[in-house]
């Protein structure tokens, strides 16, 4: 188990690591991270500090193989701009403080980069889809920065910073959730305590339990991107009149541990805690779903899943059923107007892939 909080670090304390290079430094030239993006089962809204702050919250949550993947480097000084950045669009700018993209400004801030500098990032999924891909950037993009320094550090020192600038500089109302499963990687309970400390708990599941569940997983994508933040700030004033409703979320993430820990997952029950799940979701806000949502989740439950949610905040994104092999391709053609996604395991948090 891992207990952090950005207190057990000196700001900017770092754990160093020099890397060779032909040329004889310490520093690398060019670095290449992969972070991968999550899926949580239970208790989501329980990460929000609104709620942690009075109890402790609790989500259950896996990496899956999809990625985010982040390069740094140093700029060449013969382009005409110290700075570029390439995401779905492109950034040519002179300062760290002329950077529109906000999480790449602030952590070029909070490690101290010098210009010239150019970072690109490219990911599998679209943005603000449910799936803690912003907070897998600021992992990702931490990730590479510190190595481009020529240092090493924890998966709870990348979580703990990416939580830091997301929530404390830039003041998103999100919770803590995706940054831990961005840096930690695998199949965890994260617990959050009233202090602001997590504890990672990962699950020791057996004969191929990890497998047998994804392979029961049905993800589709809804077509509509959504800020988390707008569904996000309605949910947290309204933390103090669903506390209720979150102690039985909190309860589910427990719940959903106990599964993991017998012999076999029993996909039936797991899918009537999505289901109950997802109804206690719905309480939480009135931009959480949509009729349209509501029509897919209706064909696919009606076709034959077990259970289900909409993935993150709420409002669009991607759809996950847990679906019997029998019924998977009645699933797939009751809602054969949506892009079906395959989803994997994924071990491992954010890695530097590059140099290796």
């Amino acid at each position: 188990m891992n207990d952090v909080s950005l207190a057990n670090f000196a700001r900017p304390y770092h754990e160093r690591r020099s890397w060779p290079d032909d040329a004889g430094g310490t520093a690398p030239n060019v670095i290449v991270t992969r972070t991968p993006l999550r899926v949580s089962f239970a208790g989501g809204g329980t990460d929000l500090p609104e709620f942690y702050e009075v109890e402790e919250g609790a989500v259950l949550s896996a990496a899956v193989d999809k990625y985010v993947y982040v390069t740094v480097k140093r700029h060449s000084e013969l382009f005409n701009e110290p700075i570029r950045l390439n995401y779905s669009r492109t950034e040519q700018v002179n300062s760290i403080a002329d950077i529109e993209n906000n999480i790449a400004r602030e952590c070029l801030r909070f490690l101290e980069i010098e210009p010239p500098i150019f970072i690109s990032t490219v990911a599998d999924m679209p943005a603000s889809t449910g799936m803690g891909g912003s907070s897998a950037f600021a992992v990702g993009l931490l990730n590479a920065l510190h190595a481009f320094r020529g240092e090493r550090v924890t998966a709870g020192q990348l979580a703990e910073e990416a939580c830091y600038i997301e929530i404390e500089v830039l003041k998103e109302p999100i919770g803590k959730q995706d940054q831990y499963a961005a840096a930690f990687g695998g199949l965890n309970l994260l617990r959050f305590g009233r202090s602001g400390g997590v504890m990672v708990e990962p699950q020791q599941v057996v004969n191929g339990s990890v497998s047998l569940l994804f392979s029961n997983i049905m993800m589709f994508w809804t077509g509509h991107q959504r800020s988390a933040a707008s569904v996000l700030s309605e949910q947290k004033t309204k933390t103090p009149v669903n506390m209720d409703v979150l102690l039985q979320m909190r309860h589910q993430a427990h719940e959903v541990r106990q599964l993991f820990n017998r012999t076999e997952i029993d996909i039936a029950r797991l899918g009537q805690i999505l289901r109950q799940g997802w109804e206690f979701k719905r309480r939480l806000g009135s931009k959480i779903t949509t009729s349209e949502i509501d029509r897919y989740y209706d064909s696919a439950m009606a076709a034959g899943a077990e259970g289900g949610k909409l993935c993150g905040a709420g409002g669009g994104g991607f759809l996950m059923f847990l679906v019997k092999p029998q019924w998977r391709d009645a699933v797939r053609q009751a809602l054969g107007n949506l892009k079906y996604v395959r989803l994997g395991h994924e071990v491992h948090g954010s890695r530097v892939l590059y140099p290796a």
